[in-house]
């Protein structure tokens, strides 16, 4: 019964610490700290060799500017427990009371105790790093160095530097760590992608990308090849990065993964070129029939993309030709729905193209092979206006995979379905649970759609425009292009609602891009940040423009214009990085 009664004891007394611990962060936090100070206080007396308690006091007594009371506790816990990093504090609470030439003196007493015993440095130099003290904290670990040169402080150092504003030290430090201790190498990537991202002068990619090929000329370890490929992918120079990975793969035939992935980010970013490059040499080099059949499926889809009707006929024979040399079966799966999306989009046969699906999903397929085909096949019923059909097979994807990716762009499919039959309401209720997907991608689709939707709709309450609008979005799912731009145009002379008609010129840009008339898409482009400058579209509008400015026209000076009014009139813009890194190339800046 006794030992029952001190063990409830024990129990009361860690529930009641619990709570009062908690009430004490909860007014730190509100920033009273007057009422966390009587908390704090009252914890560090039952517990008083507790760090944490001793530090929110005098935090406390410093907010509430008792630096006398702070002082006192400082100097009795130096004394109690002879711990160096209370040196520090001591210092830091002279320095808060403006009292610099005192704080030195205990900053120099801390950094004194380092020479005594080397060990020392793992709790002087965090709380130099706590308090903010970076020049100090960077002394402490030096001197620790110096007298101890086993010990490994580049990862603290190298974000000690960053503080400073040293990028140049930072690299080196974060570099040495990321080549001594390849474990930490994820970790200071990140750091470094931070950087990159953050980076408004380009200073710090040219330091970066300067130590990493100093590194790989001296060193012959394909490590820094590695390293220097990953740098190129962050800066989207999948090219460059191709050439280290070959580099990679002469030595090491083994390191073929990465190369994979590299076409795979090339296709991703449009970096077509690249991309088919890449997938070409995979071609030369692989003997894995998965792999040679990924690669030509993405050649052909990228020659699809830019071929022209007359080419049509060589395409359907090379695909053809592709699947009777590797069969059809579950692994031939990509070759076959590309034949079967080719023969109803780009050759009008949408009943071969259904005939192709309805056999390959005779194959041993597995559940998402099964709902890749019917999402195919539901896009084929919908080109023919076969919307009732179409969703069925899309409900049955969603239904079956309802927490997965397929599964949400079965969902968009079907808002889309409704959008082209034009029953904005039920698309709307869709759109509305979609813009918060898990898929990036999918959610921002929904969302522009939505909003496409919505501004339309206020504008105009009988939705005639959006109607007719929402007619020429379904013939370019059909891939009729003439067809939709003919639509579009009889909506710019038709309406004249500012909403509708932003968007609909940067639809016929688009279409006459695809058609090579690059004069007239410009002039498209022109008229939205000319004659819409509110427009939500205005900075597409301008960095389409620039593209094609600079790719297509070779207008580098009106590019440049163009990439100007984007980076200096609309920040917020999900180009403006790319607007910004493409500016500085065409301005001839070396610092890339």
């Amino acid at each position: 019964m006794k030992r029952f009664l001190i063990i409830c004891t024990l129990f009361c007394t860690l529930f009641v610490c619990a709570q009062n611990e908690q009430l004490a962060q909860n007014y730190y936090d509100k920033g009273d700290f007057e009422k966390a100070l009587i908390s704090y206080e009252s914890l560090l007396k039952t517990q008083n060799g507790n760090s944490f308690f001793f530090q929110r006091t005098v935090e406390c007594y410093q907010q509430l500017s008792q630096f006398d009371k702070a002082n006192k506790l400082i100097q009795e816990r130096l004394n109690q427990f002879n711990q160096p990093g209370t040196l520090v504090e001591l210092g830091y609470n002279f320095q808060l009371q403006k009292d610099v030439t005192t704080a030195k003196k205990y900053y120099q007493q801390a950094l004194d105790k380092i020479n005594k015993n080397p060990n020392f440095v793992y709790e002087i130099a965090p709380t130099f790093e706590k308090k903010n003290l970076v020049d100090y904290a960077l002394q402490a670990y030096e001197l620790a160095l110096k007298l101890e040169p086993k010990f490994n402080f580049n990862f603290q150092m190298a974000l000690l530097y960053g503080q400073q504003g040293n990028t140049e030290l930072m690299i080196e430090k974060f570099l040495t760590e990321s080549f001594s201790n390849p474990q930490n190498l994820i970790p200071i990537q990140n750091q470094f992608s931070r950087f990159i991202s953050e980076d408004t002068q380009e200073t710090f990619n040219s330091q970066l990308k300067k130590a990493l090929l100093l590194r790989t000329q001296k060193n012959q370890d394909l490590f820094w090849n590695q390293y220097l490929s990953w740098f190129y992918v962050q800066q989207k120079e999948f090219g460059k990065a191709f050439i280290q990975e070959k580099a990679i793969y002469k030595r090491n035939p083994e390191s073929f993964a990465t190369i994979i992935n590299l076409a795979k980010l090339a296709v991703d970013e449009n970096e077509e070129a690249t991309a088919k490059e890449i997938y070409a040499f995979i071609l030369e080099n692989t003997l894995d029939l998965e792999l040679k059949i990924q690669a030509h499926f993405y050649i052909e889809k990228i020659k699809i993309s830019n071929a022209t009707e007359k080419e049509y006929p060589a395409i359907q024979a090379e695909l053809e030709l592709l699947l009777q040399e590797f069969g059809i079966s579950p692994y031939s799966l990509p070759l076959q729905k590309l034949l079967a999306n080719f023969t109803t989009f780009n050759r009008n046969n949408p009943d071969l193209g259904k005939q192709l699906l309805k056999k390959a999903m005779e194959l041993p397929l597995n559940q998402f092979q099964i709902a890749d085909l019917k999402m195919e096949l539901g896009d084929e019923l919908l080109y023919q206006e076969k919307f009732n059909q179409a969703l069925l097979l899309y409900t049955q994807i969603e239904d079956d995979l309802k927490n997965d990716a397929v599964g949400h762009e079965a969902s968009l499919k079907i808002a889309k379905t409704s959008y082209y039959q034009t029953d904005f309401t039920w698309a709307t209720k869709q759109l509305t649970q979609l813009k918060s997907a898990s898929t990036q991608l999918i959610a921002n689709d929904a969302l522009d759609l939505l909003l496409l939707i919505t501004d339309s709709t206020v504008a105009d309450s009988t939705q005639t425009a959006l109607k007719k609008f929402a007619r020429a979005d379904f013939l370019i799912f059909q891939n009729k292009m003439p067809a939709a731009l003919a639509a579009y145009q009889a909506i710019l002379k038709e309406h004249k609602t500012d909403e509708i008609i932003p968007v609909t010129l940067l639809r016929v840009g688009k279409i006459y891009e695809k058609m090579g008339d690059y004069t007239a898409a410009l002039a498209n482009y022109q008229r939205i940040f000319e004659e819409f400058k509110e427009s939500i579209y205005v900075d597409e509008a301008y960095y389409y423009a620039a593209t094609l400015a600079n790719e297509n026209l070779k207008d580098i000076e009106k590019a440049k214009s163009y990439y100007e009014q984007l980076i200096f009139h609309h920040e917020d813009s999900i180009f403006y990085t790319d607007a910004r890194k493409k500016y500085r190339q065409l301005r001839g800046d070396k610092d890339l």
